[in-house]
C-alpha cells in the first residue's frame, strides 16, 4: 500500500443466529435448501392483523455473540421499524434494533491490536430476488423467495479501525472462527449465513485530507472482500490524485469483472423513518440472565490458542493452525487424548492431513483418529519407515483401510534384519569402487549415496537407522 495514502475501514456484518425458528415467528429458520415459499407464515410475509413475538433463542446466541466479543450486554434492548420498500420486503418495513441495541463497546483482537466494536443489534433478514437475466436491469422479470423473511440477524458494526483490505480479511476470519466456536452461527459466507458490508474512506498523510465513505456490498468470501476493499482503495486515490470528488456511494462488487459498481447515492438513517416498533415491548434481560450465559460460553479460538501453546508445546502458528477451525481442533485433540505425542500429531496434521485436504478435498477422505494411533505406532516400532508412512497414510485415507492393513495386504513391513542389509550394502560397495575411493578422500557427502543404494535395493523398506549403522561399519570402520 502508498504509506502517503491511508485507508479507514469500517465493517457491517450480518450473521445468521442458529435459531431453529425465524425471529417473530414459529416457521423453520432451515431454510437454505427448501423450495421457494415453503417455510412461510401470515407473520414472516407481513399479512395484515399478524403479530410478531421474539424469539427466546434469538437473545441467547445474541448474548453468546456479544459476551464473545468483549461487549456490554444491555439490560434494556427495544425493537424499531426501518421504513423502505422492496420487492423481498412484504411488511414495507425491517423489525431491527436501531435506538438501543442488545450490545455494545466491544472489540476483536487482530494482529495484536484491539478493532473496536461499536454495537450488535438483532434483526429479521428480508426475503431473497431472483432475476430473469445477468442482472437487475437486464432482467425480463422477477420471482421473489419469501422464505428468508424474518430469518434472526445479528448484526456487528465496528469502529473504522481496520487500516488495511487485508486486516478486514483477518478480522471477518477471526469472526467466523468465534461463532463457529460458540454454535451461533454456521458463519458459511457462500451460503448467506455471514454477510458483509465495508465502509472505506483514504486520507491523504500529506495535506489531511479524507475521502467521502463509499460502502461496498456484495462480498460472499473472505477473498472478495480483500479485494474489493483494496480494487476501492485504488480508485479512491486515483480520483484523490486527479483532484476529483469522492462521491458517497453504495458500489458493488462485480465478481465476472473483479470492480466495484455504482449502485446508488448512499442512506442516511432519516431515510428510513425510524420509528419504535409498536407490537413488541421492549426486551429487560436480567444480570442474573447475562452472567448465566457468560457461565456457560464455551472455550473461545484465543483461549484454546494460548492452552494449546502451554499444554501441547506447540508454536503460536502452529497451535492458530489448528485451532482455526473447531472441527480440526477437537479431532486433533482426540487423536492426542490416544496418542499422548502432541508434536508428532501435530506435524502429521499440519504436512499429511492438510496436503491431502487440499489436493483432494476433505469430504473425499476417511480419516479418523486410529488412522493416526496406527501410523505412528507403525513408525515408532519399526515397522515402516516415515517416507513408508506418508503413502500408507494417503492410501489409508482414500481408501478407508486402517494403516495395518494396508502393510499387511501389500508386504510392507519395513527390514531390519541387519545381516541381510550388511549382505546388500556390501555389494553396493563393490558395485560403487570409485565413488567409496572418493569418500575414504574426505567427500562425506557421499554417504547419503550409498544410503540411497541401499534402500533403492531393498524396495525401500529397509529400517534407516540399521542401514546407516551398517554402512557406518563398512565405510569407516
Amino acid at each position: 500500500m502508498d504509506k502517503r495514502y491511508k485507508p479507514v475501514i469500517g465493517l457491517e456484518i450480518h450473521v445468521q443466529l442458529n435459531t431453529r425458528t425465524k425471529a417473530f415467528c414459529d416457521c423453520s429458520a432451515d431454510v437454505f435448501e427448501l423450495e421457494p415459499n415453503t417455510s412461510i407464515c401470515p407473520v414472516c410475509t407481513g399479512q395484515p392483523g399478524a403479530l410478531p413475538v421474539p424469539s427466546e433463542e434469538m437473545f441467547l446466541l445474541g448474548t453468546k455473540l456479544g459476551l464473545a466479543l468483549n461487549c456490554k450486554i444491555n439490560t434494556y434492548s427495544r425493537f424499531d421499524r426501518k421504513n423502505y420498500f422492496y420487492p423481498d420486503l412484504p411488511k414495507g418495513y425491517q423489525i431491527t434494533q436501531f435506538f438501543y441495541p442488545l450490545a455494545e463497546h466491544g472489540y476483536l483482537e487482530v494482529n495484536g491490536k484491539k478493532v473496536r466494536i461499536r454495537r450488535i443489534h438483532l434483526e429479521e433478514d428480508a426475503g431473497k430476488l431472483f432475476h430473469a437475466g445477468d442482472s437487475i436491469t437486464e432482467a425480463e422479470h422477477s420471482l421473489v423467495d419469501m422464505n428468508r423473511c424474518g430469518i434472526p440477524l445479528a448484526e456487528i458494526v465496528t469502529e473504522p479501525d481496520i487500516e488495511s483490505p487485508e486486516e478486514a480479511r483477518i478480522f471477518m476470519e477471526k469472526l467466523r472462527s468465534i461463532v463457529r466456536y460458540i454454535n451461533v452461527s454456521t458463519g458459511d459466507m457462500e451460503k448467506g449465513a455471514m454477510r458483509c458490508d465495508a465502509n472505506i474512506s483514504v486520507i491523504d498523510t500529506l495535506t489531511g485530507k479524507q475521502s467521502n465513505k463509499v460502502e461496498v456490498k456484495n462480498m460472499n468470501s473472505f477473498k472478495f472482500v480483500e479485494k474489493a476493499l483494496q480494487y476501492e482503495y485504488e480508485r479512491i486515490i486515483d480520483l484523490m490524485e486527479k483532484g476529483l470528488e469522492v462521491e458517497k456511494e453504495t458500489r458493488g462488487w462485480n465478481l465476472s469483472t473483479k470492480t466495484t459498481v455504482s449502485m446508488r447515492s448512499k442512506e442516511e438513517a432519516h431515510d428510513y423513518r425510524y420509528f419504535p416498533e409498536p407490537d413488541i415491548p421492549p426486551i429487560i434481560l436480567t444480570q442474573n440472565y447475562i452472567e448465566n450465559v457468560k457461565n456457560n460460553l464455551e472455550e473461545l479460538p484465543d483461549q484454546r490458542l494460548d492452552r494449546f501453546v502451554i499444554e501441547y508445546k506447540l508454536s503460536e502458528k502452529e497451535a492458530w493452525v489448528l485451532v482455526e477451525d473447531k472441527q480440526i481442533a477437537d479431532f486433533y485433540e482426540e487423536v492426542v487424548r490416544k496418542v499422548n505425542k502432541p508434536k508428532e500429531v501435530a506435524n502429521w496434521f499440519l504436512t499429511e492431513l492438510f496436503r491431502l485436504y487440499g489436493e483432494y478435498g476433505q469430504e473425499r477422505l476417511s480419516v479418523t483418529s486410529d488412522t493416526f494411533v496406527e501410523i505412528i505406532e507403525l513408525v515408532e516400532n519399526g515397522t515402516i519407515s516415515r517416507n513408508m508412512a506418508k503413502e500408507v497414510f494417503q492410501e489409508s485415507a482414500l481408501s478407508g483401510k486402517l494403516p495395518r492393513q494396508i502393510v499387511e495386504e501389500k508386504g510392507l513391513k519395513q527390514v531390519d534384519d541387519s545381516s541381510l542389509i550388511e549382505e546388500v550394502a556390501k555389494k553396493v560397495i563393490e558395485s560403487y569402487p570409485q565413488q567409496v575411493e572418493t569418500f575414504k578422500a574426505g567427500k562425506e557427502g557421499l554417504f547419503g549415496f550409498f544410503v540411497g543404494q541401499v534402500m533403492k535395493e531393498l524396495k525401500g523398506k529397509a529400517n534407516p537407522k540399521t542401514v546407516n549403522d551398517v554402512l557406518n561399519k563398512l565405510l569407516r570402520g
